[in-house]
């Protein structure tokens, strides 16, 4: 098998020695040349002929994310975004994901920079097998539903790579009463306070962070806090609420989508509905099992319209999954389950 070849932009030479040395440590890996800006780049990009890019988000005479939306318009490849974890880096690391990034790293704010990347070629050789497509502000368009009336059902929802264009595009289609929504996304601390505010604006549900001991309530989305805790549903007086958990790693993450779903199938049994989306490996293949063993009903992403299918193969392949759908449908899917009312189109 041929080795991943990988181009290193960064504008800093200490921080491409340390990227490409995490990289050359892996012997499936190649870096073929770095590049100091996005002009530099450009002129390796026609000359090298790399697999995969590496893209610092902030660098002198054109940002990341410019060079970015011009690479995904014009020449679609493979890229991974180096960022700092600050909130700052976090939003700017959320529009390129949005734009078509497979994935985006952190810098590290303390301790040793290489530890930082420690886990970035396993990323690499995943984004060479991607599914890239051209960049474009367009989603499938929402079927508009003339009424919703909740049918006392919990969705839960788990995704990693690609998930975030993956959420948008789900969560369009919800309505503003939609049922309580609970999601696990793979992503660090900042970048799901950012991505919890940025779904807020875009979406008609109400977006947030989940705090712990918050009640699920219809019309509201929950999104994992990144990093520290695991998101799980239990049962609170008479309702359900949000009970963040400062467990070990499960199935490699926390949070952990595994924890979300086996929480709302011990929950909720019947009432719960699944979805998992793209995302590397396979954490919540045995949560959704546990749904669907409980009575749920439970979808995944196909593999055509998924930037990474690993955690909805690994789902499926388990016989989690009872539908498979391209990511377009899934939303309206989901409510479908949910609701009394028999869907319309406009």
């Amino acid at each position: 098998m041929s080795k991943v070849r990988v181009l290193v932009v960064d504008d800093s030479p200490t921080m491409r020695g340390l990227i490409s040395a995490a990289l050359r440590a892996d012997p499936d890996i190649e870096v073929v040349g770095g590049a100091g800006d996005p002009l530099e780049a450009r002129e390796a990009i026609k000359r090298l002929n790399p697999d995969v890019i590496t893209l610092d988000v902030e660098m002198p005479k054109m940002s990341g994310v410019e060079f970015l939306e011009k690479i995904m318009r014009l020449r679609p490849m493979p890229v991974i975004m180096v960022s700092t974890l600050t909130s700052a880096g976090a939003e700017t690391a959320l529009r390129a994901l949005e734009i078509g990034a497979f994935d985006c790293v952190g810098k590290a704010l303390d301790g040793p920079q290489k530890d930082a990347f420690a886990g970035l070629p396993e990323i690499v050789k995943a984004a060479a097998k991607a599914h890239v497509r051209a960049s474009t502000d367009a989603r499938p368009a929402a079927l508009q539903r003339t009424s919703f009336a909740p049918d006392n059902k919990i969705v839960a929802i788990g995704a990693s790579t690609g998930g975030v264009e993956a959420l948008l595009t789900v969560l369009s289609s919800f309505p503003e009463n939609c049922p309580p929504t609970v999601i696990t996304q793979h992503m660090p601390a900042n970048f799901t306070r950012s991505f919890a505010v940025r779904l807020d604006r875009t979406c008609k549900p109400r977006v947030s962070e989940a705090v712990d001991g918050a009640l699920l309530r219809e019309g509201q989305v929950y999104l994992a806090p990144g990093g520290e805790t695991h998101l799980e549903v239990s049962r609170s007086g008479g309702g359900l609420a949000c009970r963040l958990t400062r467990d070990d790693l499960v199935s490699g993450h926390r949070p952990s989508v595994d924890v979300l779903f086996r929480s709302v199938a011990a929950s909720v049994g019947p009432r719960g509905v699944g979805a998992i989306l793209t995302g590397m490996g396979r954490d919540g293949a045995a949560g959704l099992k546990a749904m669907r063993d409980a009575g749920g009903h439970t979808f995944g992403q196909d593999e055509g319209s998924c930037v990474v299918y690993g955690m909805p193969r690994a789902a499926f392949e388990d016989g989690a999954v009872i539908r498979q759908l391209p990511l377009g449908r899934i939303g309206d899917a989901i409510l479908d389950k949910c609701t009394r009312v028999l869907r319309e189109s406009a």
